[in-house]
């Protein structure tokens, strides 16, 4: 049976889902009320202790699923000196944070998003062939966000490699802002998984995003009625191709990425079964 999981990046910004008053140690409880998966960005910056990663499985659903990203000096973002003596000595760290998630069967895949200037030459091919055999079994999902990838001359060959190597290719609906973006690309890599992200439309904060905050300015944006209806039907043509899509929305700025995904939660008719009891808000 074809499933499409849908939910948002992390727990902690969507209020409106929540009880007045809710305590954020209580958040992940009261979101697995309402949604199948998850993406955990925390893991990007720092890899998780052995603490938070089972605090987090055990407040979860048995069926509930996890998306955990990439460490950023497993994707090349690190600025500054790393904590660990050498690639291989963090990629065995990151390991034994998957290992809750494991045990638990609650790991859905493990995100590698490499940043704008990694783009289309041997070297990265090779460092990529290099991270896929360093995780083994794991499945893996890739997100590039240079455009060369999908440039005429290597659009072909990027899926093939993708599909070859047994990368899950991530789909993504972002801003149209040259070089360092990528184009919507409805194709599945993968017969079993496909990881779909919605990072809103919003090219002005995509090429500007000022001297603050860049993640508030960048990810402000609402997808309409309309948008969100090509996507559902853009969904249909990915169920097609692949058993099941993991569809995450990352527009949440301005607090609009759960209302979006719940939007299309209804559009597609969903209704999940397995997730948490929902909370009282009692005061």
């Amino acid at each position: 049976m074809i499933m499409i999981y849908i939910g948002v990046t992390g727990w902690g910004d969507h209020d409106r889902l929540y009880p007045a008053k809710i305590p954020p140690r209580d958040k992940l409880k009261e979101y697995a009320a309402h949604f199948p998966i998850v993406e955990i960005d925390a893991s990007f910056y720092a890899i998780q202790s052995k603490r938070n990663t089972e605090k987090w499985v055990s407040e979860t659903p048995g069926s509930f699923q996890f998306i955990i990203k990439a460490y950023q000096g497993m994707t090349g973002h690190q600025r500054g000196e790393s904590p660990y003596e050498n690639k291989k000595e963090m990629f065995s760290a990151f390991h034994e944070s998957l290992k809750a998630f494991k045990e638990a069967d609650k790991l859905s895949m493990v995100l590698f998003q490499f940043p704008p200037w990694f783009d289309c030459k041997k070297e990265n091919v090779d460092y990529l062939r290099w991270c896929k055999q360093e995780m083994g079994e794991i499945p893996v999902a890739l997100e590039f966000r240079n455009q060369t990838w999908y440039e005429a001359h290597f659009y072909d060959k990027t899926l093939a490699f993708m599909e070859q190597e047994g990368w899950i290719h991530t789909v993504c609906d972002e801003p149209q802002a040259g070089s360092g973006s990528i184009p919507i690309v409805i194709k599945a890599t993968d017969l079993d998984k496909t990881l779909v992200r919605f990072h809103g439309r919003n090219v002005h904060g995509w090429r500007n995003p000022g001297d603050g905050n860049w993640r508030e300015v960048r990810y402000l944006y609402r997808y309409n009625q309309k948008e969100l209806e090509e996507w559902a039907e853009n969904l249909h043509l990915l169920e097609k191709q692949s058993k099941d899509l993991y569809v995450l929305f990352n527009n949440n700025s301005g607090g609009d990425a759960a209302d979006n995904a719940k939007q299309m939660i209804d559009l597609l008719g969903i209704n999940y079964e397995g997730l948490a009891p929902k909370q009282l808000d009692l005061f």
